[in-house]
């Protein structure tokens, strides 16, 4: 047996959350089997976003594509229906081709299940092996040590707009399908934009500053994240950036058009509304204030 029964939560730094559902149970509201791997299979897709990857697109980038070589599961104890159980995944180990993961199955510090799941980096094409890349080698290291897996920079349009455009475009015209007419302005060319980056150097999420309506007040906008990494905290770094580089030029205050769906997000970093709600392209927005 291959994976690890003496796990302990402290063994780990990735965690995914999930709650034992009823259809996952049988008539003794023990958890079927085959669905722990189906909970591992899901921490794994997690943990890549915790890396900052978009999956695609950095598997694109790097060359190839990851393909389960082998999964073993041990059982210590069973979960039941309703549950909340933490699913903890870690690299434990890059071989030449292969990459090698130990999780374990939590209620509260109680290992429940163990596993080891063996990828190999393979070219998608033929499913033949191929060496991992080196900087993907070090993406691994460097999470599982807790270093930040993003950058954030602030610059003008010639040095940040093709990468923060590709963002905006994504997110704005193509997902929530406002017209490219109202996206672009000029604005941009004026503007402090702010990009954050992933260590292959995909640009994640963007953000603008400019000039607010009133004396000492900076407004930001465009705000966008990646579609598969939003609730990673890239937005709020986007922000942050962003209110240093007011705080840096004099501005007392930040504005902001907040479309309601992100409400909450921007209640969090300490904005407050301020007015009434409207619309803007066709989307509910409500303004919103944060004094630096």
């Amino acid at each position: 047996m291959s994976t690890e029964s003496q796990h302990k939560k402290t063994d780990f730094r990735f965690f995914h959350r999930l709650r034992v559902r009823w259809a996952e149970v049988d008539m003794q509201k023990i958890v079927f089997n085959a669905h722990y791997l189906m909970y591992f299979d899901t921490a794994i897709s997690d943990y890549w976003r915790a890396l900052a990857l978009p999956y695609e697109e950095a598997m694109q980038a790097l060359g190839g594509d990851l393909y389960v070589r082998k999964a073993t599961i041990e059982f210590n104890a069973s979960a039941r229906v309703d549950d909340l159980l933490d699913v903890a995944m870690k690299c434990v180990r890059v071989g030449n081709s292969s990459i090698v993961f130990h999780g374990g199955l939590f209620r509260g510090d109680d290992l429940l299940v163990s596993c080891e799941l063996v990828y190999v980096f393979a070219d998608p094409a033929t499913q033949t092996s191929k060496p991992v890349p080196p900087l993907l080698r070090e993406i691994f290291t460097a999470y599982e040590a807790g270093e930040p897996m993003r950058e954030v920079a602030t610059g003008n349009w010639s040095e940040l707009g093709e990468g923060a455009g590709a963002v905006r475009r994504s997110v704005f015209i193509e997902e929530q399908r406002i017209p490219k007419e109202l996206e672009w302005d000029e604005h941009d060319q004026t503007a402090v934009h702010a990009v954050a980056r992933n260590r292959l150097g995909q640009v994640i999420a963007t953000g603008r500053l400019v000039p607010g309506d009133e004396p000492g007040q900076g407004r930001v906008g465009r705000m966008a994240v990646h579609r598969t990494l939003r609730s990673g905290g890239h937005g709020a770094a986007v922000l942050r950036a962003l209110e240093d580089a007011a705080r840096a030029r004099g501005d007392r205050e930040v504005a902001l058009h907040a479309q309601r769906s992100a409400e909450a997000f921007y209640t969090r970093l300490g904005y407050l509304p301020h007015g009434e709600p409207f619309e803007e392209a066709g989307i509910p927005h409500l303004e919103m204030r944060r004094a630096l």
